[in-house]
């Protein structure tokens, strides 16, 4: 963007883990953020922003990543357009987007709460990330807590702990860090938001058919488009495509390009 990057992307290996996932550090002073809603997550639309992106948004278009789990099961609330879909939890994890396109991930009513600014909260299960520390929750037994999984080859039966997932921090500085990988326990999880740099962290989706970042690279003047797309992840079965199709029926956020303004 104007030749600064906006975007770091890398590989790393979570500790105690021997495949890779993917980081990606975004720049929050070149990128503003949008909450997409969809149909069925958090469902009751309609919605003035949802998939698939159009043109007069992928004129600046540069990232876009999924959001967390169906309502039903994600412990949390949803607000958007103006609108509470479902009513907003204290202490679960949010995401925050105020009128400015700035964002803010903490606990709510603690670290992140309600004012004249705020036009997104979307709320997932409890912290991941506190203090710079993966919770004490993060580590715990029953990683059930942190969602139902699929297992090794199918997504019938019994899930597995290490399965995709995908998280969302904040660092002391605002800049936000983006987090999936194919075998992730929810402790992996907040270890890489924590080496990313993250204060604090939430879990987003979980799950092989739903963690996803895609960024965009259009020719100068051009739109983004599944054409100049490419994943955070090789292996992540969405893909740049995803957010431009209009049956995608999941929230998700978007991150673009910044209007310079004169001095």
């Amino acid at each position: 963007m104007g030749g600064t990057p906006a975007i770091y992307e890398t590989n790393l290996v979570p500790p105690g883990g021997s495949t890779p996932a993917g980081v990606a550090w975004m720049d929050t002073r070149l990128l503003s953020a949008r909450l997409y809603s969809g149909s069925l997550s958090p469902g009751g639309g309609p919605y003035i922003f949802t998939a698939p992106v159009l043109p007069a948004q992928a004129a600046s278009l540069v990232a876009a990543f999924n959001g967390g789990f169906m309502m039903s099961v994600a412990h949390g609330g949803y607000y958007t357009e103006g609108k509470v879909i479902d009513p907003l939890v204290t202490g679960a994890a949010s995401l925050v987007i105020y009128s400015d396109g700035s964002v803010n991930v903490g606990a709510w009513g603690s670290d992140v709460s309600m004012t004249s600014n705020v036009v997104a909260v979307r709320q997932n299960l409890v912290p991941l990330v506190a203090n710079g520390q993966p919770t004490a929750l993060a580590s715990t037994p029953y990683w059930l807590d942190w969602g139902a999984t699929c297992g090794v080859n199918t997504c019938v039966g019994a899930g597995i702990e290490n399965q995709w997932r995908s998280g969302l921090g904040i660092t002391a500085d605002g800049a936000l860090v983006y987090v999936t990988g194919p075998s992730l326990a929810p402790m992996q999880l907040a270890q890489l938001l924590v080496a990313a740099g993250a204060i604090r962290g939430m879990q987003l989706d979980i799950n092989p058919n739903w963690t996803v970042l895609a960024t965009y690279n259009p020719p100068p003047g051009g739109l983004a488009s599944p054409a100049n797309g490419s994943k955070l992840v090789a292996s992540t079965v969405q893909g740049p495509a995803t957010f431009f199709e209009a049956a995608w029926a999941r929230d998700f956020v978007t991150m673009s390009a910044r209007i310079a303004t004169g001095g």
